[in-house]
Order: C-alpha cells, then sequence, then structure tokens
C-alpha cells in the first residue's frame, strides 16, 4: 500500500476504491503534494485489474477549495518557467482522472471551488448533496480557469463554461444539476446511497467495454459524423464484438444469467 500524506484510499471487496482528499483544515485545496499523490493514485488504480470503480471523495466539511493559497502565493512569486512546470504537472493530473480506464464518480459535498470543479468535471460522473456548491471562482483573483478549461467545456458545454468562468459566479447544486456539471442531487444524509446506486449500475456492465467506451468517447465530439467517424465506431464495434467478455455478455443474455463480472445479489 502507498504512503501518501494527503490522501486516503478504502478498497472495498465489490472492486470499489475510495479515495479521500484528506485536508480538511484548508476544505481539501491542493497544492503540489495533493496533486501529485492524485496523479500518483488514479495512475495506479487505473492499472489494478481488481479495481472496477473509483470514487473520489474529500474529507470533511468541503470536497475541496481548490488551489491551496500558500501554494498560489508560492507561484506567484516563482519564475514563468517554474509556474509552467507547475501547471504542466496539474494539467496531467486531471488528464490522469479523465483518461482512467475505469468508471470514475466525484462525491461532493460543501464547496468545490475552482481546481475543485476541475475535479469533478474530470470524474465521469458527479454525484452532489442539496447543500453543496460551486464557483469557478479563479476571475475574481485575476487569473482565469486555464487548465480545467477543456474539462469544464467537456462537462457543461461552451456558452456554460463562458458563463461560469467569466462570472465566477457561485452556483447551487441544483443548477449545477440542469447544467450537467453533475448528475444527480441528493440530501446529505443520502450522497453515499446514491453514490452506491451509480456503483451497482457500473458493476452490472463489462470492464472492458467500459474501458473501451472510455477510449472511444475521447476521441468523439459533437458535429458532424464524417467519414472517418464511422470507420472509427464500426471498426471499434467490430473488434470489441470478437472478445471473450462480448462472448460472455452475449451468452450470460441468452442463458438468463448474469455474466462473470457482475456478483452483485
Amino acid at each position: 500500500m502507498p504512503s501518501w500524506t494527503a490522501l486516503d484510499l478504502d478498497r472495498r471487496a465489490d472492486g470499489v476504491a475510495v479515495l479521500t482528499m484528506n485536508r480538511p483544515a484548508v476544505f481539501n485545496a491542493f497544492d503540489e503534494i495533493l496533486i501529485a499523490e492524485l496523479d500518483a493514485a488514479f495512475e495506479l488504480l487505473g492499472g489494478d485489474d481488481l479495481v472496477r470503480v473509483i470514487v473520489l471523495a474529500g474529507a470533511g466539511k468541503h470536497f475541496s477549495a481548490g488551489a491551496d493559497l500558500q501554494w498560489m502565493q508560492r507561484a506567484a512569486a516563482a519564475s514563468q518557467d517554474d509556474n509552467l512546470a507547475d501547471a504542466r504537472r496539474f494539467s496531467a493530473m486531471l488528464a490522469r482522472i479523465a483518461e482512467a480506464p475505469k468508471p470514475t464518480i466525484a462525491r461532493v459535498q460543501g464547496a468545490a471551488l475552482g481546481g475543485g470543479v476541475g475535479l469533478v468535471c474530470a470524474c465521469d460522473m458527479a454525484v452532489a448533496s442539496d447543500a453543496a456548491s460551486f464557483s469557478v471562482s479563479e476571475a475574481r483573483m485575476g487569473i482565469l480557469p486555464a487548465v480545467i478549461g477543456p474539462h469544464l467545456l467537456n462537462a457543461v458545454g461552451l456558452r456554460e463554461a463562458r458563463r461560469l468562468a467569466l462570472t465566477a459566479s457561485r452556483i447551487t447544486a441544483d443548477e449545477a444539476l440542469r447544467v450537467g456539471l453533475v448528475q444527480r442531487v441528493v440530501p446529505a444524509e443520502g450522497l453515499d446511497a446514491a453514490v452506491d446506486a451509480f456503483v451497482t449500475d457500473l458493476l452490472a456492465c463489462g470492464p472492458q467495454a467500459q474501458a473501451e467506451i472510455k477510449q472511444l468517447y475521447a476521441r468523439l465530439a459533437p458535429g458532424p459524423v464524417t467519414g472517418d467517424v464511422r470507420e472509427l465506431t464500426a471498426q471499434t464495434i467490430a473488434r470489441v464484438r470478437t472478445t471473450p467478455e462480448a462472448r460472455e455478455g452475449f451468452a450470460a443474455f441468452f442463458a438468463k444469467r448474469k455474466p462473470n463480472w457482475n456478483d452483485s445479489e
């Protein structure tokens, strides 16, 4: 088991890995250490065949307040080259989350601010308590949400991403649901049950199929379905249909039994 200072990892028997940012005194704001540990953790869990789903959570009252202010002060005093290296590490960490071959769920309570919104957007889906709030807050400090920008656009679309970034407005969980930033809003006491409802659905699906979905959909974008896109999708399904997992899925369906990857009751 890796030794982390800013993260806790709970490996559940059902294949769910719950990764909890554990800096509640600073509302799970991230610095160089947390960024490095998140990157390492998602690399580790993404390559672990025993892990089926990764849940990203925050300890304490808030999910994540974004960048640690002391880290930002150090960045303001550093050279442009040092800031570039810092930004590249942050960008690589978000990419690691977004490109994880396993389904990922953000479990959000309290506030998600700035880069904390980026973490939510980098996950495949998000569940929030009805008291949660969100703000793409960087412009209030005279900077911009650059590194999280592509993930924000992927989550909510260009128009809403511009609105959230330009105004830095704090929005409620219900508005976050409306714009697609989160997929479910529940009372705080139902947060874990709502996460587990997603987990149940995810565990019923083929893990290799899910990895293929993430890889294929990362190459698709809204717009015309070109010949290249049609060929990519045709080649993908033709290849996947011949895999052992697909054969097991079809066999289980016709035999009216659960496939071998789903051992739920």
